[in-house]
C-alpha cells in the first residue's frame, strides 16, 4: 500500500508509467490475438443459403426446368395458412395437385472439393396440405446440370429429405451418387407427417460419418461404409468352385431297419358300399351296372421308411472364399466433388408442400446455431397459430354440424305436417263419396205397406 501511494500521482516519464503502458498493451495485443483466431476458427463457408425473404421469387436466380413431356406444376411465395412471422416463415410452395415441379439454383460458391471439410445440407418443408403421396426432399447436383432440363433421370451428387406414398412409405431419403450408381441407406428414417414445419439436417463428415437431424435432433448416425454399399466386399465365394462328390450334405436318411407292413398296401379308391342298383336300370339297355367308386379311407399311400439321423452329414457344403477381383479400399467416401447447383425434382399428388431455410454449409455448428435462431423460434410460434387455426376451423365445422342439424329438423317437421294434411284430406274425400245412410222411420217394408192398403179396403166396404 505504502510502495504504491508513494509514487502517487505518476509523474510523466516515470518507471512507474512505463511498466503500465507496456502492460496495457501487451494486453491489447494478446486480446487482439485472440480475436483473430476465434474469427479464424469459426470462418464457416456458406455455400449457398436461401430464406425467400424476397417479395417476388428471383427467376434468374430460380430456374425451372422445361424437359419436354412433362408437366411442371409451378411455385409460389407463401408462408402458409397458419406461421409465426409471415415474412421470416415465406417459403417456396408447391401450387398445383397432381403435378411434377423441376427448379433449381446454382450456389453462391460452388464446390470444388469437400476433401478434409465436412458438409451439411440443411432445409425446412412443411406439409400442411396433408401430404399423401409426394416428394419433398432436394438434390445438389453437379455442374453438368443443364437447368432447363432437370428431371429425374438427371444425375446428382445427393438426394435428400422426406418422401410420403401411403401410409407405410414415410422415409427420409439419405441417397449418395458414387461412381454412377445411386446407393440407398440401409437404415429406416421415419420422417414427419404431420401439418408442421420440420427441419432436415443431413452432416456428411471428413471421418466418413454421417448424422441425420430432424428438428435439430440427432435421429440417426453411422459409418458411411456400413450403412451404404459403397464397396464391393473384400471376399466372395470362389465362383469356380464346386463341391466334391463324396460331400454328404443329407442331414437325414432312410432307417435301413425299417419295414413296410403287411397290410400297407390298399388301392386308392373302392366301390361304394352304400351305393345300391336303381329300380330303373336295364342290364340291356344300360349295361351291367357297377357301383360309384369313393376314396379309400384305408389308403396310406406310397410307403417310405421313417429318416434317422445321418451320421455322416457334413452340413451345408459352401465355397471357399477368395480374394474379390472387385474390391479396392476407399478412405474418402465422405468426400464430394463438383457441386453446383441444388434443386427440388418430386411429384406430389397433393400440392401445398412450402420448402424455406435452405442452408449447405461446412461447419455443423454453424448449421445448428442457424437452426436456433430461424427453425426453433418459427415452430413455436407456428405451433400456437396452428391451434388458434384449428380452433377456429372446429368452431366453423361445429357450428355448420347445428346448422345442418337444425335444418334437417325443420325439413322433418314439414314432412311430417304435410304427411299429417295428406291422412286429413283423403279422409275428406271418403267422407264426401260415401253413400248417404237412410233413416229407418223412412224405410217401409213393401209386405207391411200391402197388408196396411188390405186393411184399409175392408174398412171401407
Amino acid at each position: 500500500s505504502s510502495g504504491i501511494n508513494a509514487e502517487w500521482p505518476l509523474r510523466p516519464g516515470s518507471t512507474r508509467v512505463y511498466q503500465l503502458v507496456c502492460c496495457y498493451t501487451s494486453v491489447m495485443f494478446l486480446l487482439v490475438s485472440l480475436s483473430c483466431l476465434l474469427i479464424i476458427a469459426r470462418s464457416e463457408i456458406v455455400y449457398f443459403r436461401e430464406d425467400f425473404t424476397d417479395k417476388e421469387l428471383d427467376a434468374t436466380k430460380w430456374v425451372y426446368s422445361e424437359h419436354p413431356g412433362t408437366e411442371y406444376g409451378k411455385f409460389e411465395l407463401s408462408a402458409g395458412q397458419f406461421y409465426h412471422d409471415e415474412a421470416a416463415d415465406t417459403g417456396l410452395q408447391t401450387s398445383t395437385d397432381a403435378r411434377f415441379y423441376g427448379i433449381s439454383a446454382a450456389l453462391d460458391e460452388p464446390i470444388e472439393s469437400t476433401e478434409g471439410k465436412n458438409l451439411v445440407i440443411q432445409f425446412s418443408v412443411k406439409h400442411e396440405q396433408k401430404i399423401d403421396c409426394g416428394g419433398g426432399y432436394v438434390k445438389i447436383f453437379p455442374s453438368s446440370l443443364d437447368q432447363k432440363d432437370l428431371n429425374g433421370d438427371a444425375p446428382y451428387n445427393i438426394m435428400f429429405g422426406p418422401d410420403i406414398c401411403g401410409p407405410s412409405a414415410r422415409r427420409v431419403h439419405v441417397i449418395f451418387n458414387y461412381k454412377g450408381q445411386n446407393l440407398l441407406i440401409k437404415k429406416e428414417i421415419r420422417c414427419k407427417d404431420d401439418e408442421m414445419t420440420h427441419l432436415y439436417t443431413l452432416i456428411v463428415r471428413s471421418d466418413n460419418t454421417y448424422e441425420v437431424r430432424i428438428d435439430n435432433k440427432k435421429e440417426q448416425s453411422g459409418k458411411l461404409d456400413e450403412d451404404w454399399d459403397f464397396l464391393e466386399p473384400k471376399e466372395i465365394s470362389d465362383p469356380d468352385a464346386s463341391m466334391p462328390e463324396d460331400w454328404d450334405d443329407n442331414p437325414f436318411l432312410d432307417d435301413p431297419e425299417d419295414t413296410k407292413p403287411e397290410d400297407w398296401e390298399q388301392p386308392e379308391t373302392i366301390p361304394d358300399p352304400d351305393a345300391t342298383k336303381p329300380e330303373d336300370w336295364d342290364d340291356d339297355m344300360d349295361g351291367e351296372w357297377e357301383p360309384p367308386v369313393i376314396d379309400n379311407p384305408d389308403f396310406k399311400g406310397e410307403w417310405s421308411p421313417k429318416q434317422i439321423d445321418n451320421p455322416a452329414y457334413q452340413g451345408e457344403w459352401e465355397a471357399p472364399m477368395i480374394a474379390n477381383p472387385k474390391y479396392f479400399e476407399d478412405d474418402k467416401l465422405y468426400l464430394q466433388k463438383d457441386i453446383k447447383y441444388i434443386g427440388i425434382d418430386i411429384w406430389q399428388v397433393k400440392s401445398g408442400s412450402i420448402f424455406d431455410n435452405i442452408l449447405i454449409t461446412d461447419d455443423e455448428d454453424y448449421a445448428r446455431q442457424v437452426a436456433k435462431e430461424t427453425f426453433e423460434v418459427s415452430a413455436a410460434g407456428e405451433k400456437e397459430k396452428k391451434d388458434a387455426h384449428d380452433e377456429v376451423d372446429r368452431k366453423k365445422r361445429e357450428e355448420e354440424r347445428k346448422a345442418r342439424e337444425a335444418e334437417e329438423t325443420v325439413e322433418d317437421d314439414e314432412e311430417e305436417e304435410e304427411e299429417d294434411f295428406d291422412e286429413e284430406s283423403a279422409f275428406e274425400e271418403d267422407a264426401e263419396v260415401e253413400p248417404p245412410v237412410k233413416d229407418e222411420e223412412a224405410f217401409v217394408d213393401p209386405e207391411e205397406l200391402a197388408e196396411t192398403q188390405s186393411t184399409e179396403a175392408k174398412d171401407e166396404l
